[in-house]
């Protein structure tokens, strides 16, 4: 019958879920063991790709962060975690050039990035994603995704507005690269629909395709699954795998979802007040009396 149909597809929906939950937990595993054999390794000691140093950020009267200090790893997922007003956004907005530090230094490899505008950091390879949607919701998905390219495109204004020659087989190189992440990220069916026109969860997911369009060395992301239901959050950490596996790039992650966190981060860095009070492993966090007082307002439980 139509019901028992039905509860034998909502059984089967259930063990994939499940099987596709212990799979992200033994990739997980996985990475740790890598990281881990790469960090012993001859030559480990270069240089990371980012670092915050002693950073600080103030408001007039109002520290947001006092003295943070972050390495993001080669290779590596680092979910930033605490409670509401603990500064996470503060920091990645310090780390992607929107905020400038009171003190402290941001570096992208050896460079200072603290005095440089937003579009050159860009063009140095951070991407970035945001709480919200910062897209352009009247234009298409392949639109939105090509104007993430924009910073490896060299036609100038005349050449692309004849497309001709070297502008047009330039755009077809970048719409090459735009249809792989449309690909990656299982857009196909709606590239050609206005953004303003999708659900929340697709509409994240474009937003996420534009910020691999700028073929980052690193990627942040500020809270990439709020608003989203059971069902989109294991998607877009499955996503969020599947962009680490092919792209082999450091992840900063902010998430409030502790159980997205525990599941994808080789390591987290906990906030509270503007100031970093724990780092490590997943399993250490849980542990911590620090992260435990500053969760649940008790050092024990």
């Amino acid at each position: 019958s139509l019901v028992t149909a039905s509860v034998a597809a909502v059984l089967v929906e259930g063990e994939e879920r499940e099987i596709e939950r212990e799979l992200l937990a033994e990739i997980r595993a996985l990475r740790a063991e890598v990281l881990a054999l790469r960090a012993q390794a001859p030559g480990a000691a270069s240089l990371p790709p980012m670092q915050a140093l002693n950073v600080r950020l103030q408001f007039g009267g109002v520290v947001a962060l006092n003295d943070v200090s972050l390495e993001i790893r080669d290779d590596e997922l680092l979910a930033i975690i605490g409670p509401n007003g603990a500064g996470k956004s503060s920091l990645m907005n310090c780390l992607s050039g929107f905020y400038r530090p009171s003190a402290g230094q941001v570096l992208l490899g050896d460079s200072d990035i603290r005095a440089l505008p937003v579009h050159r950091i860009a063009q140095m390879g951070l991407a970035r994603t945001f709480q919200g949607t910062h897209i352009f919701s009247g234009m298409t998905v392949v639109e939105n995704l090509m104007v993430g390219r924009h910073i490896h495109m060299h036609s100038s204004l005349a050449q692309a507005f004849v497309y001709f020659g070297a502008a047009q087989r330039e755009e077809i190189e970048h719409r090459e690269k735009v249809e792989e992440i449309i690909e990656l990220l299982e857009i196909e069916s709606i590239r050609h629909q206005p953004v303003g026109s999708l659900g929340y969860g697709l509409r994240k997911r474009v937003d996420l395709g534009r910020a691999l369009a700028q073929d980052p060395k690193i990627l942040l992301m500020d809270e990439p699954m709020a608003g989203m239901n059971s069902e989109e959050k294991e998607d877009m950490a499955r996503f969020i795998l599947d962009v680490r596996e092919a792209a082999r790039i450091p992840v900063v992650l902010v998430e409030h979802d502790m159980g997205v966190v525990m599941d994808l981060a080789d390591r987290i860095a906990v906030l509270d007040f503007g100031a970093k009070i724990a780092e490590g492993t997943p399993q250490q966090m849980q542990r911590d009396p620090a992260v435990l007082k500053a969760y649940l307002g008790e050092g024990d439980r």
